[in-house]
């Protein structure tokens, strides 16, 4: 089929046929349906007259606006019309020898077509019989001539036919038949005087014939019921039942003349109406008719099979239509969940739309008009969308008509004609939550009525029964809006009629903030705490910073929540915008970027962590609270980076603040005592910090230098158990990590099933220090057997520093020296601890040197100033004794 409007839309010779991308599997699914009509039909128990029997004769397909519903149904037409039409890729169908006749209807067209939509329906399935059967329907064409002589008085059927449109599709056969159909019982009453009488009149003398039952007027018109549907008043609702007839008179066909007629009914959306009634009209047709197979497309999931339109249309519920029926157990707005007969028509892959876009227009000699890097922003500006396909198409033919090469650039661009297309059947309220709702990358019902500002959820449930709205029933939000009109709606709202204005989005923006801050502050929600805190930080995070809120409201404890446990998701906020010199120039963006940069630092250098704060902060757009998050981060930066002293500045600027980082930073300055090798004031610090200054840690840190694997082992335990008490993940993989390392020492047994647990609650985190931990642990452990441990340690080192966590290569660097002096290994020793005064030389975890030392049984370092808690005689009588236990247990 030629593409006119690509054709007229230059005076270059580009291709003019029509793209079409696959939508196999929807193929598949309308061949699959018709082959199982045709056995249904061929069964001994299939009866055209059962009207009680369940019905399914239909199949539909529903998908956003725009999405290729109406195409989809040209090509079934096309594909069942004549083979040489079908895509290659979609086979052959498994019905060869079945005379097939497609009928498509689109209804938006019929409702703008003088008649109802119902009476142009009725008469395009006549015609397209007439067409194809070449021959009257008797009991049919005599009900509907009745019909028509008495609503159009005066208007010869032939003349309506031709004024609408109609006859240009299927020929002026059918008046011929009707009033052959009217001569024909003529004939069979035995009443020529009838001859010229009105249709009103023959049908009188026929209903009285069948009353009497006379045997020829029974071969003429036998179906049960074609006496009461000639003797009711020939009005609309009468009409809407001789389809019955219509369905008999196809049955009794003869085989030369055999038909299974496949209705297609296109944009079932325009016949909607707040009672329904042209829907139950077309519902009666397809109830009716169950030798005929119909498929529907239309916006939304067709819901016959729902109870609770009983009394809106004649036939409701599962048993009446089980192919329409939602899966057991599947929400009945989840993708597809419309029925084993309902398909939800989805996007196209990035893949389908590039040969889309490159077949849509092409040279004469096929190559693609539009080029790779233009197809490339259309896909992905598209979402997958045909209708944003469509219109891209028309735009780059407009910019090449004004002489110039369209760029990429020139799609970085949305349609308000999308927007148009979406609006245009959703009431006032449902457009208020859907432009609500686009604010948010997923949502419920509640979480879209309260970003709505209503009070109640029965437009939002409305859309989110629309295809524009995806369901996954076990996300914390099950709705999603589809990507390209949430994308063109934020965009070109000010092109529709009822179009916000900026302020009308900054207050919704706000009513979705608070929103948000309600479920996550809500202790009833499914969610677990942490999964929900994330998602409701990610989506408060970005709203507030697009929108510029200043009120950071809830976002303030939900960060300080974040923060609370050592888990790091990725927050994702958006990226920083690169206008202006200082683009951190909201609160909003100064906590995404606060946030994303303590997130960050398992994946950067923390010299890159303390340079983003540091910039954060020298913007002052923090709030005080904020302001002292974003310092002590900074000073935990530090810590890592061997910068001491600073370090020590910013931990005592928060403490002395008081607030709630408070405790946290007397650990930190705790840890700095320990650091430098002043254990006593590091120790006097422990009784004050309790659970949120994470005090057995502290003190299992001060005990493991001393050697004393008991109580910094007992310590460290002490802390994993607290960590599960208060549902700390985080926490407690590093405490657990810990342990294996000071259980490595001295007793690689343990060690191995401790570093097992850790692995395992490692995996579910974000924790690259404490990764590097447990590589230490593995070679303590490995200490003094031949498994590569000096490579390892090599490779250990290079990361560490890669990192900016140069505070573990001490540390490295001891567990070697361990290893070394249970091999007796002295030259390798002494190189080890080479490299070991050189990383301590700033005075930093210079107390690893002593330890080294009395491993060996080698000369104690002199110039220290280390304050232990014990004698340095019971120091390194420690450390000497769990080396000379390592070699005993290899040897045994």
């Amino acid at each position: 089929m030629a593409d006119l409007r690509a054709l007229f839309s230059s005076n270059d010779p580009v291709g003019d046929r029509e793209a079409f991308t696959n939508r196999q599997a929807q193929w598949a699914a309308a061949a699959t349906a018709i082959e199982e009509h045709l056995r249904h039909l061929a069964a001994p128990a299939f009866d055209v007259e059962d009207l009680e029997a369940p019905r399914n004769n239909v199949i539909t397909f529903f998908g956003v606006g725009g999405i290729g519903k109406s195409t989809l149904l040209r090509k079934l037409e096309a594909s069942l019309t004549e083979t040489e039409r079908r895509l290659q890729q979609w086979g052959a169908p498994a019905w060869a020898g079945e005379k097939i006749l497609p009928i498509r209807i689109d209804l938006a067209r019929s409702r703008a077509a003088t008649g109802s939509v119902f009476e142009n329906v009725v008469l395009t399935v006549r015609l397209a019989l007439a067409a194809a059967v070449g021959r009257p329907l008797p009991s049919f064409d005599l009900a509907l001539r009745r019909y028509w002589d008495a609503q159009h008085p005066g208007e010869p059927l032939e003349e309506y036919v031709r004024r609408t449109g109609l006859a240009g599709r299927f020929g002026q056969m059918l008046p011929q038949q009707m009033q052959a159909a009217v001569s024909e019982a003529i004939g069979a009453l035995q009443l020529p005087g009838l001859v010229g009488s009105a249709a009103g009149q023959v049908a009188t003398a026929l209903v009285k014939a069948l009353r009497e039952r006379r045997d020829r007027v029974r071969a003429l018109a036998g179906c049960a019921r074609t006496a009461a549907l000639l003797e009711a008043d020939p009005d609309l609702e009468a009409l809407s039942f001789y389809p019955h007839l219509l369905a008999w008179e196809i049955s009794r066909l003869p085989a030369k003349k055999q038909v299974v007629p496949v209705i297609l009914l296109d944009t079932l959306e325009d016949t909607e109406d707040r009672h329904r009634d042209t829907e139950r009209l077309l519902q009666r047709l397809v109830w009716l008719m169950p030798n005929c197979l119909f498929v529907i497309s239309g916006r939304n999931r067709l819901r016959w099979a729902d109870e609770a339109l009983q009394g809106q249309l004649d036939y409701t519920g599962p048993h009446a239509w089980p192919g329409l029926s939602p899966h057991t157990g599947l929400a009945a707005g989840a993708a597809g969940a419309g029925g084993a007969r309902q398909h939800l028509i989805g996007n196209f892959s990035p893949q389908d739309c590039d040969t889309y876009l490159a077949q849509r227009l092409t040279h004469d000699d096929g190559r693609p008009l539009i080029g790779p890097e233009v197809r490339a922003v259309i896909t992905q500006r598209s979402h997958g969308l045909p209708l944003h396909l469509d219109l891209a198409t028309a735009r780059f033919l407009e910019i090449r008509r004004t002489g110039r090469t369209p760029s990429p650039a020139d799609f970085d661009h949305t349609f308000p004609a999308l927007i148009a297309r979406t609006l245009s059947d959703l009431s006032a309220d449902e457009r208020h939550v859907l432009r609500s709702a686009s604010l948010l990358d997923a949502f419920d019902l509640d979480l879209a009525t309260r970003a709505a500002g209503l009070t109640h959820q029965a437009a939002a449930r409305r859309l989110a029964e629309r295809p524009m709205v995806t369901e996954d029933p076990y996300a914390i939000w099950p709705y999603h809006l589809h990507g390209a009109i949430r994308t063109a709606l934020r965009a070109t709202d000010t092109h529709t009629e009822d179009g916000w204005t900026p302020a009308d989005w900054h207050q919704a923006a706000d009513r979705a903030l608070d929103a948000l801050g309600r479920q996550w502050q809500d202790a009833h929600t499914r969610a677990p705490g942490r999964t929900l805190l994330v998602a409701c930080l990610r989506q408060g995070l970005r709203l507030a910073r697009d929108h510029r809120l200043d009120d950071l409201a809830w976002l303030t404890d939900a960060a300080f929540a974040y923060t609370d446990d050592s888990v790091w998701e990725p927050l994702a906020p958006p990226t920083t915008p690169a206008t202006g010199e200082n683009p951190v120039d909201t609160p909003a963006d100064a906590l995404a970027e606060v946030l994303t940069a303590i997130a960050r630092r398992q994946h950067e250098h923390r010299a890159r962590t303390a340079e983003r704060l540091t910039t954060v902060l020298d913007t002052g757009q923090l709030p005080a609270a904020l302001t002292e998050l974003a310092l002590y981060y900074r000073a935990k930066a530090d810590k890592d980076l061997g910068r001491t002293d600073e370090a020590l500045t910013g931990m005592r600027h928060v403490a002395d603040a008081g607030g709630r980082l408070a405790p946290r930073a007397r650990r930190g300055m705790a840890s700095l005592a320990r650091i430098r090798g002043d254990f006593p004031t590091a120790f006097a610090a422990v009784p004050s910090l309790g659970w949120e200054g994470r005090h057995h840690r502290v003190l299992a840190h001060i005990h493991f230098p001393h050697g004393d694997i008991d109580r910094a082992a007992a310590a460290f335990e002490a802390a994993r158990t607290e960590a599960e008490e208060h549902d700390a993940p985080g926490e407690r993989a590093i405490a657990q990590t810990l342990l294996a390392l000071v259980t490595a020492f001295a007793d690689p047994v343990r060690a191995d099933d401790e570093l097992s647990l850790a692995h395992q609650l490692l995996d579910q985190l974000d924790q690259r220090a404490t990764v590097l931990y447990a590589r230490v642990a593995a070679l303590v452990r490995d200490a003094g057997t031949d498994r590569d441990l000096t490579d390892r340690a090599t490779v250990l080192r290079t990361e560490a520093t890669t990192a900016g966590l140069p505070w573990i290569i001490p540390l490295l660097e001891t567990a070697l020296a361990f290893h070394h002096a249970v091999r007796d290994a002295h030259d390798d020793l002494a190189a080890t601890l080479g490299r070991l005064r050189e990383a301590t030389a700033n005075g930093d975890f210079a107390y690893y040197v002593n330890i080294a030392a009395a491993m060996g049984g080698m000369p104690q370092p002199t110039g220290t100033a280390i304050r232990w808690l014990d004698s340095e005689a019971t120091v390194r009588a420690r450390w000497r004794t769990l080396v000379l236990a390592r070699q005993h247990h290899l040897q045994a």
